[in-house]
């Protein structure tokens, strides 16, 4: 069960950072807003993306002008919440066939399409300087290296595939990618991989008793894997 005080206080202490130190206090109808961002299930960290989403957009509008105030960020909360339910393949909440509890359907997650050649590009650059960086490069180095070679040879035709050949390299630049989250998974000491475990479950305790177990378990697969990527820095190349 999520400790909402304490989330309310984790995202307060956020929303001060981002707003450089000045201390916008999360009360009153602030505090019943992010306390039914809890009773979602909103994990905290997505919610903290959310927030990211509203500053990033703020600042391109030039220089900040005022403290930004929590529920300036519901709608990029709520979106940020949409896209890591359907990066995990968690839907709707629907009636058990047998007449029993609610379940939550998982779904195949939905990805924008976008040029693929410049999906491959990215990913190319961000994994090269990830090689390079503390936070990859001496744990995850030859899966780098292993991931850039093969996606830079994918990009003669990454420029020029079309339906069913698009497709085709599609997936291959899924195995690609699940291949390096694969060997960075691997690479993970034993604590680490733990904390992450404990995170995705954390993360996904609003919703496992209404979720059929094979769903659980692929969602639970999911959460893992993106919790490593962000451990690791790692990019989404197929979006």
């Amino acid at each position: 069960m999520t400790d909402v005080d304490a989330y309310c206080r984790d995202l307060e202490a956020y929303l001060c950072r981002k707003n450089v130190g000045h201390l916008i206090r999360i009360t009153g109808p602030a505090f019943e807003r992010v306390v039914a961002w809890a009773h979602q299930g909103i994990p905290l960290k997505v919610a903290e993306a959310g927030i990211d989403r509203y500053f990033e957009r703020y600042y391109r509008k030039g220089p900040r002008r005022r403290p930004v105030r929590i529920d300036f960020c519901e709608a990029d909360v709520f979106d940020a919440f949409d896209d890591w339910r359907r990066a995990l393949g968690i839907a709707a909440v629907v009636p058990d066939a047998a007449g029993g509890p609610d379940v939550e359907e998982g779904v195949p997650a939905t990805r924008a399409r976008r040029s693929l050649a410049s999906q491959v590009e990215a990913a190319v650059s961000r994994l090269t300087v990830l090689r390079g960086s503390d936070q990859a490069g001496p744990v995850i180095g030859t899966a780098l290296d292993v991931a850039v070679r093969a996606l830079d040879s994918l990009q003669p035709e990454a420029a020029r595939a079309r339906g069913d050949a698009r497709d085709a390299l599609l997936l291959r630049v899924a195995a690609i990618e699940a291949g390096l989250v694969t060997s960075a998974a691997a690479a993970l000491d034993a604590a680490t991989r733990a904390a992450l475990e404990r995170e995705a479950d954390a993360e996904l305790a609003p919703f496992h008793t209404r979720m059929a177990p094979e769903a659980y378990a692929q969602s639970r697969r999911a959460a893992i894997d993106r919790l490593v990527r962000l451990h690791f820095g790692l990019p989404e190349i197929g979006v």
